[in-house]
Formats: C-alpha cells, sequence, structure tokens
C-alpha cells in the first residue's frame, strides 16, 4: 500500500462513519486527500483525524471529484443518489446501505470468505448487513468442509445498528425509568430501555421482517449456494453495541465436536472464547468483545434436534466487523488485487 489514496467518507458523522474514521488510524490505511460529508445539518462540523480537526462539508454532485475511494454509510435512498454520481467521477463506492447488496452486477464481500469478488465489480461494492456478516464469518468455514443444508439463527442486536438516536434514546429511557419521568420514544416504534422488540424493518408479505429477508438472500450470494436454506428471527435488545446471534445449523454428513472447533479456532477473524471453569462459563458476551474486531463464538454443542445438527452463539461489534472494518478491508482487498 505504498501508494496514496484519496478518500471520501459520505455519513461520517454518524455511528459507522466515526468509527470508520478510527479504523483507518488503526489500520493505517494510505489516505491522501479526507474528504468528509454528511447532510447539510452536519455542514461545517469538526471531527480529528490524525490529530488535525477536519471539517464536515454537505454531500452534493461534486463532492467526489478526484475521490479514489467513497466509502457511504447513509440510508438507502441517499446510497442510491449519491453512489451512481461517485462511480461517475470516477470513484469506486463501497456502500454499507441495502441499496444494491442484491443487484446481480454488485459484489456483495466479506473479504474473508469472498474477498475475489471485488474484481467484478462495477464501480460499487457493497458491504453486507452486519448480522449477516458476523454469522457467515462462522458459516463459511465449516460449509468448506462440510456443506450446511440449514440454518435457523435469532439475532439480539444492539441499538447501535439503528443509529446514534437510538442509541442516545436507549440511555434516555434507562435515566427516565429510574427517576420515574414519562418514557418517550421516536428511534424505535416502543420503548426498547427493559424491554426487546421482535422485529427489525418493515414486515413483508412472506411474513419475515426485511432484517430477517437480508439474512436469508445475502447468505446465499455470498457464500455462492442458493441450496442453503435460512430461517432468521431478528430481535432488537437493549444493548448499547455488539450483536449476539444463537445459530443453529444442519450440515449434511456429522462432524465431530473437536473438528468444528479446530476449524473455527483457524478461521481468519473468528475467535473462540468458549470456557467453563470452576462452576461459571466465559463466553461472548456484548460488553466483553465491544471494540474488538473479531467474530467471537461459544456455546458449541450439538444440536439435538436434527440430525448433523450444530448450535453455537456468536457475538461481534456491529460498529467495528459489521460494518467499518468490512468496509476497510474491502479496500484493502481492492489494492491488493489492483482492482480499484
Amino acid at each position: 500500500m505504498a501508494n496514496k489514496f484519496n478518500v471520501a467518507v459520505v455519513g461520517a458523522t454518524g455511528a459507522v462513519g466515526r468509527v470508520f474514521l478510527t479504523m483507518l488510524e488503526e489500520r493505517s490505511f494510505p489516505v491522501g486527500k479526507l474528504k468528509l460529508l454528511a447532510s447539510k445539518r452536519s455542514e461545517g462540523k469538526h471531527i480529528s483525524f490524525l490529530g488535525q480537526q477536519v471539517e464536515v462539508h454537505e454531500t452534493t454532485a461534486s463532492s467526489f471529484d478526484d475521490i479514489d475511494f467513497a466509502f457511504i454509510s447513509v440510508s438507502a435512498d441517499i446510497s442510491r443518489q449519491f453512489a451512481p454520481i461517485a462511480v461517475e467521477s470516477g470513484a469506486l463506492v463501497i456502500d454499507d446501505s441495502s441499496a444494491f447488496r442484491m443487484l446481480p452486477n454488485v459484489p456483495l464481500v466479506v473479504p474473508e470468505i469472498n474477498g475475489s469478488d471485488v474484481e467484478w465489480h462495477d464501480g460499487i461494492i457493497s458491504i453486507p448487513n452486519c448480522s449477516t456478516i458476523q454469522m457467515v464469518m462462522v458459516l463459511y468455514p465449516l460449509h468448506k468442509v462440510n456443506p450446511i443444508k440449514r440454518v435457523v439463527v435469532d439475532t439480539f442486536q444492539a441499538v447501535s445498528g439503528a443509529g446514534t438516536s437510538a442509541a442516545m434514546e436507549l440511555t434516555q429511557q434507562t435515566a427516565d425509568w429510574y427517576e420515574e419521568k414519562p418514557i418517550k420514544h421516536e428511534a424505535f416504534s416502543e420503548q426498547i430501555a427493559f424491554n426487546v422488540l421482535p422485529f427489525i424493518g418493515e414486515l413483508l408479505s412472506s411474513g419475515y421482517t426485511e432484517e430477517e429477508e437480508k439474512m436469508i438472500f445475502e447468505t446465499q450470494k455470498i457464500l455462492h449456494d442458493k441450496s442453503i436454506s435460512v430461517s432468521a428471527t431478528c430481535v432488537r435488545v437493549p444493548v448499547h453495541s455488539a450483536h449476539s446471534e444463537a445459530i443453529h445449523i444442519e450440515m449434511e454428513n456429522p462432524m465431530d465436536l473437536r473438528e468444528v472447533r479446530q476449524i473455527l479456532a483457524a478461521a481468519p477473524g473468528v475467535e473462540i472464547l468458549d470456557e467453563y471453569k470452576d462452576g461459571s462459563y466465559k463466553l461472548p458476551t456484548p460488553l466483553r468483545i465491544e471494540g474488538t474486531d473479531e467474530v467471537y463464538v461459544g456455546r458449541i454443542r450439538r444440536d439435538s434436534s436434527v440430525p448433523n445438527g450444530i448450535a453455537m452463539w456468536t457475538v461481534a461489534d456491529n460498529l467495528r466487523k459489521g460494518a467499518a472494518l468490512n468496509a476497510l478491508q474491502i479496500a484493502e482487498e481492492v489494492i491488493r488485487r489492483d482492482c480499484r
């Protein structure tokens, strides 16, 4: 990575955007010019990067002149508006929204799994949904050895996945509850403090929500296997950061638990945290792994309800590997393969 690249970050003031800037520093990405972009209401704000205060500008059609990489982390509608403009200006767009994920000409990439897919992009590469990334990171190494037939997953997703305002709402609701004040909600349809909401996104005619269908179809696209059946239930929980998932996997052939552990322990980006000692477990929890980059796995056991079944618990930081880190890894993969 000797060359430097001009980088635009759209959504720089958001939860993912701010973590992304931290990761640019942590991974020493070769940034030449850095352009921070957001909505008009964020115009003029400043964000620290490498010890300097960088001004935030409103995103416009001229924002992408001389940009090599445009990292976009905003709503799907805004991505649809600006991503084509960025591509036309000569930038490679790495997009975190759902706008382009299922288009046949747009790679949907988790670099540890299908990094070679970056080679056939047409100017846009999509980042999968954060809950999908977390799941496929543990499915893929097992699928390579023993084909997966079916997956049932229940997610327990942190409020930061719904943005900064959602995280602030959880904090405010918690304080109001203790002070016996009226509890207001705007980010979610119901109170999230001391509650769980068993729906994320709009309810579709299939009976699944948008979030659940993302996990179904994105998994098949990333793994290049439409034969894998996936059923998901996505739940919002009163946790600030890091998503948890209970995953039940049915494989074609029997697999020894020791082999499962060996495969996952050797997989890049995956860590096993599954210890039982002195009457207590040391397992992945959101508080334990927040701020880390790996997908942590525990509670590895047989699923007694199906033949050749394995069950496990995973936790990952949804703002890092679930979004910002995966985006940056895609750019690093593009540079390594020289296919910008």
